[in-house]
């Protein structure tokens, strides 16, 4: 059957143990043990926030075309207006939390502050009922029966998959060519989406999912607004083919989901696990909610890491200390091979990379929530159905929270400075009970992707090449065409002989193995705090 693409009544980022990786978020996590506390107890020890509220409204338009215009300039205009700024959106009234103390008592507190809000509305119309966009009544349930298809060995079996989707992608760059990295990026996390998902020999479904899934991914932005002003069902070219993409993207689903129930022999990939898994109580997914699901975590998985490898390949290009650094470290791991699951303990580099990549281009730079009940927040009353905005982009570039935030500087995540960063303020995938599942799924993605390129590429920018950062529902630097020149190993003494070679460990690598073991990676918060 068909999915009908028209609203609806009602995307998981990717989560589970790592191997054994001692990173950087993971650090974090450890030097905010010391704030691990209930709820109730976050919420009176916060210190006392302030309101305001922002001004330069415009009639019937409110805030809304500033959003639109300069969303993050916006945003980056309103922490002077206290941690909780009134705004308008249209004609309506909607709050932004502007400090990880009003962040945090927002996410730790799901059943108050629901998600909701334009943004998530607009998802929840297209994705449907998926783990980012359900309702609190439904979270449980859906995170407790994805759970194992991000547990440790699950991300394993992950790893040659990434592994060979990687290689193949890159295969095909020549010395001197032009490539154009962020569509490169795309393909990459595409492919990683689209095989980990499926694993299917059908290169027609795999080619049908590549073309739709940009289409549909970057048209969302547009479809919010759309669907604000009821526009959507105009014959526009852009709702054309938006409706159009979306509706193969339904059908491919449907067509993987028939033939896996008809399957005898299970696979080893992530549609497998969501068809034959069973809680406890023998519950399982229906054929409709793993549909959303399916379509959740493949438009989760490509705009995330997309976004997280442009952005980085970017900064690699302009900053050649870093990227020294990094070709460096590549050398001495690999040697000139493809990165595999073993080397990641090896990188440490690398992640400090990636993790201030995420501080300062988070994939997803706002979100909103709803109010589900009357409540106060920062001393506002807030009725029911109120909109709260959170933004880890303002959180990260706040010069309170995070010295010289403008400055890519990835040794502020090593141990001794990371434990400088206050609690909360750093939130790329959110936090609490509903933390991005997929985060190290994403993360161990990018690190082989970077490491398996820097240790065989140098990758630079263009004569002339302008840069033009893309604000939509998710944050990219938009095209960048970069020169391609091959790469020889400084140093072919590789710390590990093979690719799939058992890690070392010692004593902080093995605590790390599961980086949420006991309490959020990002927020220190202890399993008291977290509902399962």
């Amino acid at each position: 059957m068909i999915r009908d693409v028209r609203p609806r009544s009602g995307v998981s980022w990717l989560r589970g143990s790592c191997p054994a990786v001692l990173s950087p978020w993971w650090l974090y996590s450890m030097s905010q043990s010391k704030h691990t506390a209930s709820l109730s107890r976050a919420a009176e020890d916060a210190p006392e926030a302030s309101s305001g509220r922002l001004p330069g409204a415009l009639p019937l338009l409110g805030h809304g075309a500033a959003l639109y215009r300069d969303p993050l300039g916006l945003l980056g205009r309103m922490r002077r207006h206290g941690d909780l700024v009134e705004v308008r959106l249209g004609p309506r009234r909607a709050y932004v939390a502007c400090s990880p103390e009003v962040v945090r008592e927002v996410l730790l507190d799901p059943g108050t502050f629901d998600r909701g809000g334009a943004f998530v509305d607009a998802l929840r119309q297209v994705a449907g009922n998926g783990l980012i966009t359900c309702f609190w009544k439904d979270h449980p349930r859906q995170r407790r029966l994805l759970r194992p298809a991000f547990s440790r060995e699950s991300l394993r079996q992950y790893v040659p998959m990434m592994m060979r989707e990687i290689e193949d992608a890159t295969s095909t760059w020549r010395a001197g060519a032009v490539v154009d990295l962020s569509a490169e990026a795309r393909v990459i996390a595409a492919r990683v989406a689209i095989r980990t998902m499926f694993a299917t020999d059908s290169t027609d479904a795999v080619a049908a999912m590549e073309k739709d899934l940009p289409v549909v991914l970057d048209g969302l932005f547009v479809q919010i607004f759309a669907r604000a002003a009821r526009l959507h069902r105009l014959p526009t070219r852009g709702n054309r083919a938006f409706a159009k993409s979306l509706r193969r993207l339904h059908e491919v689903i449907e067509g993987f989901i028939t033939d896996y129930r008809a399957r005898d022999t299970p696979g080893n990939d992530l549609l497998t696990s969501l068809i034959t898994h069973r809680d406890e109580g023998g519950e399982s997914f229906s054929d409709e909610e793993i549909h959303d699901q399916v379509l959740t975590m493949l438009g989760a998985g490509v705009a995330t890491t997309a976004g997280l490898l442009s952005w980085t390949f970017k900064v690699l290009a302009e900053r050649p200390d870093v990227e020294a650094r990094v070709h460096a470290e590549a050398d001495r791991v690999l040697g000139g091979r493809a990165a595999g699951e073993a080397d990641l303990p090896h990188l440490e580099y690398i992640r400090r990379v990636l993790t201030e990549s995420l501080r300062m281009y988070p994939p997803v730079w706002l979100t909103t929530e709803v109010t589900s009940v009357a409540t106060r927040l920062a001393g506002v009353a807030l009725p029911a159905g109120t909109t709260l905005v959170w933004s880890p982009h303002l959180l990260q570039h706040d010069p309170a929270l995070f010295a010289d935030p403008a400055v890519f500087d990835p040794d502020r995540w090593l141990p001794e400075r990371a434990a400088e960063v206050p609690r909360g303020a750093f939130v790329p995938f959110g936090s609490g009970s509903r933390k991005c599942i997929g985060d190290t799924f994403a993360l161990n993605e990018a690190t082989l992707a970077v490491a398996t390129i820097c240790a065989r590429w140098s990758l630079r920018l263009t004569p002339g090449a302008r840069i033009r950062p893309v604000v939509k529902l998710g944050y990219s630097p938009g095209p960048l065409p970069m020169t391609c020149t091959p790469r020889t190993p400084a140093s072919t003494m590789a710390v590990g002989a093979t690719a799939d070679a058992e890690p070392t460990t010692s004593p902080s690598s093995a605590q790390a193995e599961v980086p949420d073991a006991g309490r959020c990676p990002f927020t220190g918060q202890g399993s008291a705090d977290k509902a399962n």
